[in-house]
């Protein structure tokens, strides 16, 4: 009896970690997220545990694929298969279940962005790391000083019947434009309603500013789960806005994706099997002074032996792993 081969995808970010499993026709097996907490490593280690938990009997990874802001550290623990950006991630997962998308919208805990679909490929893209205002994280914080379960914001913002105008540009302005709407007596429901509008308005100001937003739209990311942003995002460009069922981890989605598609090329895996998450990783930073960029390098170890380097520019430290494995250790 042949094993139910499985295609593993990670998405390591800096407020979650996700993990999906699919099958060989890209039907989710199993997803886990978890919130990141300062602590990659010690989180997906338990992450990695809970998948290989939930494996049904009979199965086994045929191949890895890590994307999100830490798919280096995330590829080096499990030696992936591949490890791509979230960009290339998201337009995978998205293409393969909504083929005729031609716009990407994801909003997550710290950061959003626009992708653009045209003919089967990403075209362009845009990202804003800087501003909290349009992300998961301002929500989060405007829910607790509410005292609304974030659950329920997005549905008291659907029973606004006059919406207040929040001034959205800055996460400071906004939260205080929302103490001035509440002390001039405005309801809950209609002040919810105004910040989901606002989050909408900012991020087409800014991270769409100057993108040609075509249908099908598809809306992604944590913040996808909140009713009152999609609703807002239809009335804003006059046109449906769809919600993919795995909206929350479409970026590992792609990763498994990607993984899948490389192992059946390369007809190998280099997946270093469940027990790998048991060995003590470390990660460690410090500056290469060989140039004026003085680049920030991390380091990352398993049981005291160096895996990966990155963050410099020339190669020279990341180039060098594979030398000191041969002995030639670079100056």
């Amino acid at each position: 009896m042949n094993k139910l081969e499985l295609t593993l995808g990670l998405d390591v970010g800096s407020v979650s970690i996700n993990l999906v499993l699919l099958d060989d026709q890209y039907q989710v097996v199993e997803k886990v997220y978890l919130r990141t907490q300062g602590k990659p490593i010690t989180v997906l280690s338990e992450g990695l545990e809970m998948i290989y938990q939930s494996m049904p009997q009979g199965s086994a990874i045929a191949g890895v694929g890590a994307t999100g802001s830490g798919r280096g550290l995330a590829g080096a623990m499990v030696d992936a298969d591949v490890v791509k950006n979230e960009i290339t991630a998201h337009g995978m997962a998205v293409l393969q279940y909504f083929p005729d998308a031609q716009t990407i919208l994801e909003i997550g805990g710290q950061d959003s962005k626009i992708i653009l679909l045209r003919n089967g490929v990403v075209s362009d893209f845009a990202m804003n790391t800087v501003c909290a205002a349009g992300t998961g994280s301002f929500l989060d914080r405007q829910a607790a000083r509410l005292n609304i379960p974030i659950q329920e914001f997005g549905c008291l913002a659907l029973q606004s019947r006059t919406p207040v105008r929040i001034a959205g540009r800055c996460a400071v302005f906004a939260e205080s434009d929302m103490i001035h709407k509440q002390q001039m007596g405005c309801s809950s429901e209609d002040i919810i309603k105004g910040l989901c509008e606002a989050l909408v308005r900012n991020y087409l100001n800014n991270v769409g500013k100057g993108k040609e937003i075509l249908p099908q739209v598809v809306f992604q990311g944590g913040v996808a789960a909140n009713k009152g942003i999609r609703r807002s995002f239809e009335e804003a460009l006059g046109q449906p806005v769809i919600v993919p069922e795995h909206y929350d981890v479409m970026g590992a989605l792609g990763a498994a994706i990607l993984a899948h598609k490389e192992v059946r090329r390369t007809k190998t895996s280099k997946f270093r099997g469940f027990h790998a998450i048991k060995g003590q990783f470390a990660a460690r930073s410090f500056s290469c002074n060989g140039c004026a960029n003085l680049c920030e390098i991390v380091e990352f170890s398993s049981d005291g032996i160096i895996k990966t380097r990155w963050g410099d520019r020339c190669g020279k430290w990341s180039a060098s792993v594979a030398n000191e494995a041969q002995g030639n250790i670079l100056a």
